[in-house]
């Protein structure tokens, strides 16, 4: 773990950088923003940590509602529970005696659960929980568009949910049916209608579980792109979103984007002028990933980021305030989770001033 960029109480000037920047006022902005358009539906929150990797986040959010968090990894699911969130759940696969027996020991200090589209999945997380002592919450994922992971909704999903409910040492938990390609589907007709065969592959799947004497306590899935429109399906009774609560430049290409405020950001310092109309940042592609594309230059529209290397970013100074070497600009990353992945700090400003700092506990939590 890297030495903190900030002391709180600095000028948000005085932090070193590069920097992972957290807006206070944006970011409690769009968790009370999600828990009041939850709040009239049936849907419950349950935040996904592969965005933040913080239990301190965590914790805020389910301060406002949200009844536990859900991660992609075992080593997330550790940092949570360990940080005393009490409810994980692991949308993926768990594969590997070794990881199993991490997961299932964690049962000992949180509801912990995970995903199958196996039946060697199932059996193996019997194992693994019989070893232990312990009972895991099993969901079986369906594929309900996105072509990576799940079984064929309906019987296939079925045959599965009895595997497990067979056994006694798993309980069934429900479906877990994420349509993760449909986020950033630009159009809102496309993107809805791509949604509504979700939800529809998912209705049918609980009523076939249902005419097997199975109930299906969670289907879970939706994200920031969609996710009041699972919320309002009566389907969907967990919402995994996770971007909102900082939002990204690939979100905000969306038409009809999510009302969410941009809230993080990586700070960047101008280290050099030399070339004319170009101002060199100390964030390359070390700082910023650029898988969704660069970032943007926040609040100067003059500015475009226009190209990286390992630990320089270049910027075209097309018009408008030309920044001087050690200007600090805010940049705003293309993909939020990746991004938070390359800093062991979150530095919490509100308004000018450093007001906290976070250390991201699961960065690098791949295993």
């Amino acid at each position: 773990m890297q030495p903190p960029p900030a002391e709180p109480g600095m000028h948000v000037t005085e932090v070193d950088t590069p920097a992972l920047l957290l807006d206070l006022d944006a970011f409690e902005a769009n968790l009370d923003l999600m828990a009041a358009t939850l709040a009239p539906t049936a849907a419950k929150l349950r935040a996904h940590t592969k965005t933040h990797k913080s239990p301190v986040i965590a914790r805020l959010q389910m301060a406002r509602g949200a009844i536990g968090q859900c991660v992609q990894k075992v080593a997330e699911a550790e940092a949570l529970a360990w940080g005393g969130i009490p409810d994980v759940l692991i949308t993926n696969e768990v594969v590997g005696p070794r990881k199993l027996a991490r997961l299932a020991a964690l049962a000992t200090i949180a509801r912990v659960g995970l995903c199958v589209d196996d039946a060697a999945q199932v059996d193996a997380a019997a194992a693994a929980a019989e070893a232990a002592g312990r009972r895991l919450t099993v969901l079986v994922e369906i594929d309900v568009g996105g072509g990576r992971c799940g079984v064929r909704p309906g019987p296939d999903a079925v045959a599965l949910a009895l595997r497990i409910a067979a056994s006694p040492h798993l309980i069934f938990g429900g479906i877990q049916a994420y349509q993760g390609s449909a986020q950033h589907i630009r159009s809102p007709e496309a993107r809805a209608a791509a949604i509504g065969a979700a939800i529809e592959d998912s209705r049918r799947t609980v009523e076939q579980l249902r005419q097997q004497g199975l109930d299906c306590p969670i289907v879970g899935g939706a994200g920031t792109g969609t996710f009041a429109q699972e919320a309002a399906s009566g389907v969907y009774t967990e919402i995994q979103a996770g971007s909102y609560a900082f939002m990204d430049a690939d979100y905000a290409r969306n038409q009809d984007a999510p009302a969410f405020r941009q809230s993080l950001f990586v700070l960047a310092t101008v280290m050099s002028t030399a070339v004319p109309g170009v101002a060199v940042v100390d964030a390359g592609h070390k700082a910023v990933p650029t898988d969704s594309g660069y970032p943007l230059v926040h609040g100067m529209p003059g500015l475009e980021y226009v190209g990286a290397s390992d630990e320089h970013g270049k910027i075209m100074v097309r018009e408008g305030a030309r920044p001087g070497c050690g200007d600090k600009l805010r940049l705003v990353p293309g993909h939020c989770d990746p991004t938070v992945d390359r800093y062991d700090w979150y530095v919490g400003v509100r308004g000018d001033r450093v007001e906290c700092l976070w250390p991201v506990a699961a960065r690098g939590a791949m295993a």
